[in-house]
């Protein structure tokens, strides 16, 4: 698909993408479009699990793909640091995972363990903050800090279980972070896409449903694609929106104004 946008519009532009995990996630398409319009990139993948679906889309592009389990102590900080070895600076860098163990994502949230809980905020919130303080230092040129979340934060969603609080956690971290890194140039959004089918959204249960539903209640009567996600995360890495952050933007074909 050709892009809608300059194809020039990011050249010279270097980004830092974490959480690539096959070709339907929204990481890969920002890191597909972005490179297609001039920004040089390095990704990550969790696990050489991962590496086996990524590589070969990452490779025919030339965008470097290193490992990065948040979870592991240590791999994070190698991840920037390598990332920052590599490129020199971030005018970029887009944080695209989350995580819940299923036990206490298919449960009430109510029933949710401590364990349980804790983990999904330290993979799904507190690492963005870990991501953003550890990128700081190569951004003194200032950009732009991107973290997805989903309507699930602000409005009861069937099976979204803890999620909810926890994006709501997220973009609460946004908006808190875009006041602390403003001073230096740095924009920092949350990006609210509607249901799509990547790994993350595969836990939870009847996202089959969620997603028929919500095509069904949309004002556009359809889902967003991850094409139009991803064009949504380009113009807030360029300098288009540089009058732009600390918000939470939707691009969900309408449904967070029918919910």
């Amino acid at each position: 698909m050709e892009s809608k946008f300059n194809p020039l519009l990011l050249e010279g532009k270097k980004g830092l993408i974490l959480g690539v995990a096959n070709d339907q996630s929204i990481a890969w398409g920002c890191a597909k479009e972005m490179s297609k319009l001039g920004a040089k990139l390095v990704v990550s993948c969790l696990n050489d699990k991962a590496r086996v679906f990524v590589q070969p889309l990452t490779d025919p592009l030339g965008i470097e793909l290193i490992n990065c389990n948040v979870e592991s102590p240590g791999e994070l900080e190698s991840f920037v640091k390598e990332g920052g070895e590599s490129l020199g600076y971030f005018d970029f860098v887009i944080h695209s995972i989350a995580f819940a163990p299923l036990a206490d994502l298919h449960g009430r949230v109510i029933d949710s363990s401590g364990p349980g809980f804790t983990r999904a905020m330290d993979v799904s919130c507190h690492s963005f903050a870990r991501f953003a303080k550890l990128c700081e230092p190569y951004m003194n040129r200032g950009g732009t800090m991107l973290a997805m979340t989903y309507l699930g934060s602000s409005e009861v969603v069937p099976h979204y279980g803890i999620m909810g609080p926890v994006k709501s956690a997220l973009e609460s971290m946004v908006r808190y972070l875009a006041a602390e890194l403003g001073p230096s140039g740095v924009r920092v959004h949350a990006v609210s896409p509607g249901p799509l089918m990547t790994r993350a959204a595969s836990g939870i249960e009847g996202i089959t449903d969620l997603m028929r539903s919500s095509a069904e209640k949309a004002p556009l009567k359809r889902l967003a694609t991850l094409e139009e996600v991803s064009d949504l995360c380009v113009f807030l890495c360029s300098d288009l929106s540089s009058g732009m952050t600390g918000q939470t933007i939707f691009v969900d074909a309408g449904m967070h104004a029918v919910m």
